[in-house]
């Protein structure tokens, strides 16, 4: 059996749609978390300094995408043939893209940057919201099945599940007015194997 090994800052962010996967695969992994104060010490010890790595079998791949692309294609959730791995590279670039957008509200309200809460909603994340919040409705409605794609199951599913978790944590009102992504939430983490783990998962606002 392949042997995993994930490693990532005490937090969901880049790390949680690849561990999505692997519970989804039932691929065992073990879940390395660092936490802020543990993190300057270990930091010295470490060959790189990229988050997250998945280790396998004494090799590394670095980066997020790069992650799930890999676990994607070994698992059949790339999309059916080349035309839906280039729709769901799209949908994946187009994620990072609205989320850097939305980043120095969503840091700020973690904690992470400094700045003023409301004028950063307010300037940056309810625009942001309303203006690319649709595009996924939309991209739900063309696709034909309850997911991204019309096949089914990819691991953009797993990356636009845990981005609208993100969104309803900063400001829950916001899903209110998208029901059908709220939908699509709830049915991505209601997956084989995804529903236990999200139930016990540690709670992180990012």
């Amino acid at each position: 059996m392949v042997h995993y090994k994930l490693s990532y800052f005490d937090a969901r962010g880049l790390a949680e749609p690849i561990r999505l996967l692997l519970h989804y695969v039932d691929d065992e992994f073990e879940d390395i978390r660092y936490t802020r104060e543990s993190w300057p010490e270990v930091k010295e010890n470490l060959e790189s300094t990229v988050f997250p790595v998945l280790e396998v079998e004494g090799q590394k791949v670095e980066r997020g995408y790069h992650i799930l692309r890999y676990l994607a294609h070994k698992h059949s959730l790339a999309g059916k043939d080349t035309w839906e791995e280039a729709q769901v590279d799209s949908i994946a670039d187009y994620n990072r893209e609205v989320y850097l957008e939305l980043a120095p509200y969503i840091y700020i309200k973690a904690g992470y940057k400094q700045g003023i809460v409301e004028e950063a909603k307010n300037d940056v994340f309810l625009p942001g919201i309303k203006r690319h919040l649709p595009t996924y409705v939309k991209i739900l409605k063309e696709s034909g099945s309850s997911f991204l794609v019309k096949s089914g199951v990819t691991w953009v599913d797993f990356v636009l599940a845990e981005f609208l978790f993100t969104m309803k944590n900063m400001e829950p009102e916001v899903m209110k007015e998208y029901p059908e992504l709220e939908a699509y939430m709830k049915r991505v983490y209601s997956l084989p194997r995804i529903k236990e783990y999200v139930e016990k998962r540690p709670t992180r606002e990012v």
